[in-house]
């Protein structure tokens, strides 16, 4: 049997194999450098502030102050913003920016409204006092009428209790009875009808309810600061709030 004759080896000329390696080596730093620039994002917990960084923070959150107490002297010029647009005497309001660029004293009065944590929201009594607040936190807030139905839902799907500042889920209605029963609410349909109806007890529920604690809309909000009247997402939304609550429930 005639043996096979041997092939020729591939002969790779040696300006490609430079070019090759040259092309690899780039490669690898391009690659260094992108790990190196992700960890030295602004969000990473290793970033390290520049004094840049301080003076634009500062900065920003002067400006946030000086625009709030714009908003406070718009009040006492136009006193008629102090009433809510309609019969309902029920507001829901949403908690929809962080805390970048925000004043101290903004914080506070989102913390007043019990508004701690962005998507956020709680039931509150309309009065010139809390549309007053809201005025003071408009470019954070989006707020409005919540009919039976999203009452309804909200209590049910994202309901918790408040017991000893803890956050208790609300398994059964026997909590209920313990916490509101002197008051005569002892289900969760009661706290359903007290909110619907801003009965005379309407404080001691909003205040054994936790805050609620919503998704994140996938299309419903776009990150501006703009009220909802002008194309943004801030400010009264009426009986719009409802469409906006059934994307975040």
């Amino acid at each position: 049997m005639a043996e096979e004759e041997p092939k020729p080896l591939n002969y790779i000329p040696e300006i490609i194999l430079k070019k090759r390696k040259s092309s690899e080596a780039l490669a690898l730093r391009k690659k260094d450098q992108l790990q190196q620039k992700k960890f030295q994002t602004k969000n990473s917990k290793d970033y390290i502030k520049k004094l840049d960084d301080f003076i634009i923070e500062y900065r920003n959150k002067e400006l946030d102050l000086i625009r709030m107490n714009r908003r406070v002297k718009r009040i006492k010029k136009q006193p008629e913003l102090l009433r809510p647009n309609s019969n309902s005497k029920l507001l829901l309001i949403i908690r929809i920016q962080g805390t970048n660029d925000m004043h101290h004293k903004t914080r506070k009065a989102l913390n007043q409204l019990n508004l701690r944590r962005i998507f956020s929201a709680v039931f509150v009594k309309a009065s010139v006092g809390i549309m007053a607040k809201l005025q003071r936190v408009e470019p954070y807030v989006t707020y409005g009428y919540p009919n039976l139905k999203t009452i309804k839902e909200l209590i049910y799907k994202k309901g918790f209790a408040k017991i000893d500042n803890q956050k208790v889920p609300l398994t059964d209605n026997n909590m209920i009875e313990q916490a509101l029963g002197k008051y005569g609410i002892v289900c969760i349909e009661d706290m359903v009808h007290e909110f619907v109806n801003v009965g005379p007890h309407f404080e001691e529920v909003a205040r054994f309810l936790w805050p609620f604690e919503l998704n994140k809309p996938a299309d419903g909000l776009r990150g501006s600061k703009a009220l909802y009247k002008d194309g943004g997402d801030t400010g009264n939304r009426e009986d719009l709030i409802n469409e906006l609550i059934n994307k975040m429930n």
